[in-house]
């Protein structure tokens, strides 16, 4: 798969997801493999070109994490030159557009999902990152208010027309929950409407919905959001399984995986800015066990990131019936703790 220069392959895609995609959710995956394309959280175009790359946490990176797009939160095109010249100077692969986020505070300064009410703003946007830059151009975008194929086809015609390299097209409309059904069909509207890449994103959890969704959109590639905190080795079991990548199956020990995550927040992150991002994806991680929300409470009533470790080793030691030793990734905690996902049970592999 191709977006402007950039190749993709295989075409899965990180979605960029607040508090979630950042560079220890991003190696962390990399572990295991089977991403296309890694992404950042939402940036602020306003605020991007200010920020400390070597201290932001929303711009902190290793080596390895590439290709890396980016994604701009904006609410009109005046950010849109320094933004991109900023971009540029971080080595930023491809250049997202949200233009898809339903988050009240997001709406209310007129950004994310607000946009696709607006298609001449959106325009206007477009056209001033077109000429601006010459890395591949991309937008995130959900099916609107209500379905409503004639504005969806204008706007995703126009989006192609400005200049935009690939759609990534969320199949819920801005009102509706995650619990909702997505509708993949509606993805198959777009694909046809346009010539660029259309990537399905929305409900893809499972080898099995990822075969559905395909199905069902005849989607160019697929972009994983929650799941992919939930079961970081989903990208390379989809590589695998559906793409014929030759991949080794991944074995999975859980308590490692989150070791590994903890790890890299300790060395990429100043001590502030660790907590939060670790409550967040113990939010998702720990679905992976039946008694998983004692995980997430005991994190998530601690005050330290090194007093969620210790929770989370006492509730590793009580729920996997493996021993196996961990080292603190603080430097000075450790913990006999289980791990039996070598050989995956219900409840541990999804």
């Amino acid at each position: 798969m191709r977006i402007g220069r950039q190749e993709i392959w295989p075409p899965l895609m990180l979605a960029p997801m607040a508090g979630l995609t950042h560079s220890a959710l991003r190696t962390t995956l990399l572990g295991f493999g089977g991403v296309g394309l890694l992404s950042t959280e939402m940036l602020s175009a306003t605020r991007l070109p200010a920020e400390n790359a070597q201290l932001s946490p929303y711009l902190v990176k290793t080596a390895e994490e590439s290709p890396l797009s980016y994604q701009l939160l904006l609410a009109d095109e005046k950010p849109v030159a320094k933004a991109c010249a900023a971009l540029h100077r971080l080595g930023a692969d491809v250049i997202d557009l949200n233009l898809g986020c339903p988050a009240p505070m997001v709406r209310k300064v007129g950004g994310g999902s607000c946009l696709m009410e607006t298609p001449d703003r959106v325009r206007c946007i477009v056209a001033s990152a077109r000429k601006n830059t010459n890395l591949p151009l991309t937008a995130k975008i959900r099916l609107g208010e209500t379905l409503d194929a004639e504005k969806l086809r204008d706007f995703c015609l126009m989006l192609a027309g400005e200049g935009i390299d690939m759609i990534t097209v969320h199949a819920r409309l801005r009102g509706e929950s995650f619990a909702r059904t997505p509708h993949w069909d509606w993805i198959a509207k777009v694909k046809g409407w346009i010539d660029v890449p259309v990537v399905a994103n929305g409900g893809i959890d499972s080898v099995a919905s990822a075969r559905r969704c395909l199905e069902q959109s005849g989607a160019d590639g697929l972009m994983i959001g929650r799941a992919a905190a939930r079961t970081p080795w989903l990208f390379a079991s989809l590589a695998r399984e559906i793409f014929g990548m030759e991949t080794p199956e991944p074995e999975v020990c859980l308590p490692r995986v989150y070791q590994a995550f903890v790890t890299a927040l300790v060395q990429r992150f100043l001590p502030e800015r660790r907590l939060g991002r670790l409550k967040e994806f113990t939010h998702y991680f720990a679905k992976n066990y039946f008694f998983g929300h004692h995980l997430a409470a005991k994190v998530q009533a601690s005050l330290t990131s090194e007093e969620a470790w210790e929770r989370a080793l006492e509730f590793f030691a009580e729920n996997d019936p493996i021993a196996e030793g961990l080292s603190s990734p603080f430097g000075d905690v450790s913990a006999a703790v289980d791990c039996n996902s070598q050989n995956p049970v219900p409840g541990i592999w999804l």
